[in-house]
Order: C-alpha cells, then structure tokens, then sequence
C-alpha cells in the first residue's frame, strides 16, 4: 500500500476514535460498542508501530480518555487516572502472566475483581471527611462533582472505624442497578424524554447534572477499589480493600485472590456465565497483582500500569431469523433500517429488531430474505447484526434491496457524497418529518412549550390540525376542534396553548436551533446568534461570511445557504416572526469595571484551572475587551489553557497573534 494511503487510513481511524472517545467520555452517548472500538485503536496502534513517523499527535493511542466537560470546575488529579491494557484473548492473559514472571519470578498472586460498566470516580478524604469527587476526564484532570457524588447513600460523608490516613484518595465506579435503570427509563418515555440506552448513560448522565435535587431521586450505587495515600499503609492491595471495607465504603463480595493465572481464568469463566445474574452490568474481569512492591517494580508504561490488565467479555451473540427490514425516516430525512428479527433472548432481554445502519451494511452483510442471522448486544448499543449464516440460506431467497424512494412520502431518496445515509428531501410534506421537525420545535433544548409531548404532536397532525410549526401558533383559534380531541380536556388545552404563548419569549438561539436546520445544534446555534445578531443578517450571510464563525465549516454552511434558499422554509419564518417569535438576539449590557482591554481582541481556547472559559469571557469584556468568533488578522491575542486545539495555536502562531495564559491577562487587567 503506497505511504499517502497509509497515512489517510490513520488519520481516519484518528478522526474517529477521538470522535467515539468524545462520545462515551463527554456526551454518554456511545455509538459504537467496546469490541469494535478496540480492534479499531489495535489497528492504528499497529500501523503507528510500523510507520511512527506518520503518527499524528493527537493520536487517541497517546491519550487515557476523552475531554473535560465544562459545566463543573476543573480539578487536577494528585494520581493521574490511568486506562487498563485489555484483552479479549485468554492466551493474552497467559502472556501478560508470563511477562510479569519474567520481571518478578513466580511468587506473586493476582487480586481479580469484577469490570464495572459505569463512571470512574476519585473520591478525596480529610480528616475522615468526604473532601471532593473528581471524575476521570483525560486522566490527569477531570469534573469537580462533589454535591452530586454526596447525594449517593454508598458514599460515606464521613468515615467509621480508625487506623484511616489524615488525607487520601480512594478510586471507585458510579454505577446504576438495571431494575432502578428500567423503572426510571419508563418515567423518561411517559414524559416523551428520549430514554437512554443503558444504565452506564444514564449514570454518567446523572453524575453531570447540575441540579444535585435531581440527582438525590436517581438512585446511584458505588463500588469503591483502590486506594491511593502518601504513605503506603499496607503491603498488599487485597489488604487495602479488606481496610477500606472497615471505613465504610462499598466494595464488592465477589472479589478473589487468585494464585495463578489457571485460578484466574476459573474466576473468569465463571463471570462469563453468571455476569447477568448480577443486578449490575460487567463487561469484563480486573486482575491486579497483589503486592504492592512488587507494582512498583513492575511499573508504568505512558497510559497504564504493567502490573494490571482487564480481560473483557466479547458482547453476547445469538442466531436468529430475519424475517422482514423497514425504513425508518427521522425529522432530517434520514432514513434508516431496521431488522424485524423472530424474537431471540439475548443478554437477558427478548430482542426482535436490530439497527442495519445504512445501505452500505446492508451491501456488506450480502442479506436476503429470511437469512440465519447473528445479532450482537453489546451493554452499551442497541442490538445489532454482526453476521448471516449462509450455510443456512435458503435457495432462492431475495436479495434485501434498499429502496430508492422514501417509504413515506414516495420521493426519490437522495445520498450526498461523501455520506453513508439516505435522505428523503421532501421535508416540507413527509408526514415523519414534519412530525419530527414540530417535536424538535416544541422540545426543552429548543422552545421548551409545556404541555406538548410528542403524542400530542401525532394526533394534531392526523386531525389536520397543524402541517407545520407555525400553526402552533394558530391553535388557540381552533379551541373547538381542540375540545373533540380524545384525552383531551379544557385544562390540558389551557396549558398547552399558555405554554406556546410563553414560547414567544424564548431567546434568538433557542428559535434557531428549533427550526431543525440541518447539522446546527444547540452551541452552533448559540453561535451563529451571537455572530449574525438576528435572522435578516443570517439568512444574507455568505458563504465566506459563515465559515468565518468559529466551529462552522464547509458542511454547515452549505446547510445554513440551502436552507434559506427554500421559499417554503421563508415563508415560514415571516409567519413565526408575524406570531411574535424573537428573531433578534439580545445585546448583553456589560457593566464596565476598568478599560484596561479597551480597543483589545480576545479568543479563549482550551481548559484553565481556575477559570469557566464564560468567566474569562465576562472578565475581558468587563474591562473593555472585545471577544472575537475566530481567529483572523483583527486578532490581538489568544488566551490558551490545557487541551486547546492545535490548529488554532498553528493558525495564531502564522499570523504572529500573542499567546497568553490566564495569569497574564490578569496582568493585563490589573496593569
């Protein structure tokens, strides 16, 4: 393979690894499932050992984990929160084994504990007394989610026995029962929120809210399984984990001392069939050696420890019979296809559908009608097809053929290049489009309108009485027809229609961002509105004009100028303008505390310690400064904390912009 073909192919695993990595460690939202996320990093890892001058920095084989959220304040950790080397492969186990006897000899014993799918959390203690609960971020800095982590009943605020240190850390995982999982999933569908896909979201969920009210009523559990302090107190980890207990904290029963790696892998074959006995998910088994000198001996290497490694559990597999595919067309026109399977039981749950993804998994999986498939369920994805036993094909059967028009509406589907997904572009008259768009609209993002969920969305759109978001509107001129509606009584049509006239009031952005354009979500939205300032000056804007917005590139512009071009698509912002919708932005009124900065441009980029990025954006402008989109010639300087993007640096560095810290431009002020 030529080396331009080599280099493309680690740039995209790059690409999409950080993406996932972003995915499950920031947003809680995996979209690929553990197995298939480490052969990918195993891939690129490979191609960076035989090319290693072709490997990008940002690499996700040089990082621990994912970025820092920035709703909460960021806290280094005193013991980086180093990832586990894993495996999916027993005869990896028995050369991890013999690896350490080279090193140590043959007198050690393994501590096997069980791999929580959940959060990882360090927790601090003084004097006995719950300190602060930092997550694990990127590993060397995460969240300070200290009032949230107290609401969890497992977690001491204050410590029982004696013989603790006057300070240390104790690593543990935030996790969430599946009975307590399933009973508040039910409470999210009945109030048409979107459910998550499995308790592991909904903790790390949870753990990131910022009303500590609501997550007291979510009820987390917390296995704790390591313990850090200044001095060593005992000489085994096993004896540690029998100390801890004494203090208070959850550790889990099933954990085992094991002598050799022939015990370890009894430990775990057992686990491999009693795992969905538990009333908490697994995906594998830790083993750690046991005695502490003989950690430090072994070592670190860059990202995790050698004398520690995680052997997990390949998701469940199950054969089972296609017996038909739909198509599923979302609010952007996006079709999807789904596998109506014969019900097969599957990691403890009955399953009969299964995502196909797109037409090229289709083309890949070569299915036919009636095919002998294999459905894979992994914890953290909904069920998927992995695999069609043709052995068992039936003679004859037909090919599965994505369609070419949209099975909703009849319009030819149309595939951008470039893109895996089919679309339906007759947004303005496909009935699951228009639905969709109006329970965006109406959604707690966007207009945030009470007493509006999206069943209510179904019905007045069969009835004929709304086609489009602005007869929302509309609907207060209509109270009988309202009124013949099943379920339907005059205080739920008070309050709805008092919620749609609140409506009127919602900021620019949260209009914007509820009109459903293509690829602007809610920060783009919040972007553009600051930037443009109203929807005259958006909807003139160049294309040149839109890529100058900081985190807008090519694909949203070009989805920002389509979506404007349509008649139909302005029409219906004359008409919400006419009902009162706020389609200007605010000017924030910035009270003046010194003009130190006056006449200065500011970009701030990046993680600071003591600071929000919106605190140091309130501090520039109190003092005069100006905060720019994006970084140009008009650009004075470019404050940068930890983590900032490293195309922006390369791009202030070419245009000679001065790079700050926070502690200079707090000179800058006080000068």
């Amino acid at each position: 393979m030529p080396l331009f073909e080599i280099k493309e192919r680690m740039d995209a695993l790059v690409k999409e690894l950080n993406q996932h990595n972003y995915n499950y460690y920031v947003l809680a939202q995996p979209t690929i499932s553990d197995y298939d996320f480490d052969k990918k990093l195993e891939e690129l890892s490979e191609l960076e050992k035989q090319y290693p001058e072709l490997q990008d920095p940002d690499s996700p084989t040089q990082k621990v984990g994912g970025e820092i959220t920035k709703e909460f304040k960021t806290v280094k950790h005193k013991w980086p929160m180093l990832s586990l080397g894993n495996t999916y492969s027993e005869q990896d186990l028995r050369e991890f084994d013999e690896r350490i006897r080279k090193s140590i000899g043959s007198d050690f014993e393994y501590v096997c504990e069980l791999k929580f799918d959940g959060l990882s959390m360090s927790l601090t203690y003084e004097d006995g007394k719950l300190l602060r609960a930092v997550t694990r971020g990127d590993g060397t800095q995460g969240d300070d989610v200290t009032t949230n982590i107290r609401t969890i009943k497992r977690i001491p605020g204050k410590l029982k026995g004696e013989g603790y240190p006057d300070n240390f850390e104790i690593r543990g995982e935030v996790f969430m029962h599946r009975a307590a999982f399933e009973r508040l999933n039910s409470e999210r569908m009945k109030n048409d929120e979107v459910p998550y896909a499995n308790p592991r979201n909904f903790a790390a969920g949870t753990v990131k809210l910022q009303d500590s009210g609501e997550v007291a009523r979510r009820p987390l559990d917390c296995f704790l399984y390591f313990l850090y302090t200044d001095r060593r107190l005992y000489r085994t980890h096993w004896d540690s984990l029998n100390a801890v207990k004494e203090w208070g904290f959850h550790v889990c029963e099933h954990n085992k001392l094991c002598r050799n790696i022939d015990e370890v892998l009894q430990f775990i074959h057992y686990w491999s069939e009693n795992r969905f006995n538990l009333s908490y998910d697994i995906d594998g088994i830790v083993l750690k050696v046991n005695s502490y000198a003989q950690q430090d001996e072994l070592g670190f290497t860059a990202k995790s420890p050698r004398w520690a490694i995680a052997y997990k559990y390949k998701a469940e597999e199950a054969e089972t019979i296609l017996e038909s595919v739909s198509y599923q067309v979302g609010r952007t026109g996006a079709v999807t296809p789904v596998a109506n399977l014969k019900p097969v039981l599957l990691a403890g749950t009955r399953v009969k559908r299964a995502t196909l993804h797109n037409a090229n998994e289709i083309s890949r999986l070569d299915l036919h009608e009636g095919d002998a498939v294999f459905v894979e369920k992994g914890g953290e994805i909904i069920p998927k097809i992995t695999s069609v036993n043709t052995i068992k094909r039936q003679s004859g059967s037909k090919k599965i053929i994505y369609p070419d028009i949209c099975p909703e509406c009849g319009s030819n589907l149309i595939r951008r290049e470039g893109e895996a997904v089919h679309y339906c572009p007759n947004d303005e008259a496909c009935p699951p489009q228009i639905t969709g768009k109006i329970q965006h609209f109406i959604s707690r993002k966007a207009m945030n309108i009470e007493g509006m969920g999206s069943e209510t969305v179904e019905t007045l759109y069969r009835k004929g009485l709304i086609e489009h978001i602005s007869d929302l509107y509309l609907l207060h001129e209509k109270a009988d027809a309202l009124k013949e509606m099943d379920r339907f009584g005059e205080k739920s049509i008070s309050n709805m229609l008092e919620g749609i006239e609140r409506s009127k009031q919602m900021p620019f952005e949260k209009v914007l961002f509820g009109l459903g354009i293509r690829y602007i979500g809610e920060t783009v939205a919040r972007k553009i509105a600051a930037y443009f300032k109203n929807i005259d000056s958006l909807m003139s804007a160049t294309y040149d004009e839109l890529i100058s917005v900081d985190e807008i590139g090519e694909r949203i512009a070009e989805s920002i100028i389509a979506y404007f071009k349509d008649p139909r698509h302005l029409q219906q912002i004359e008409k919400l303008r006419t009902a009162g919708l706020q389609f200007e932005a605010e000017e924030k009124v910035v009270l003046l505390a010194g003009n130190n900065l006056e006449g200065k441009t500011f970009i701030i980029s990046g993680v600071f310690e003591n600071f929000s990025r919106d605190e140091l954006t309130a501090l520039i402008e109190s003092n005069g400064g100006k905060i720019l989109s994006s970084i140009s010639g008009k650009l004075n300087y470019l404050v940068a904390g930890d983590n900032m993007g490293p195309s922006k640096l390369e791009k202030a560095k070419k245009l000679n912009i001065p790079v700050i810290t926070d502690t200079e431009l707090l000179s800058m002020i006080s000068k």
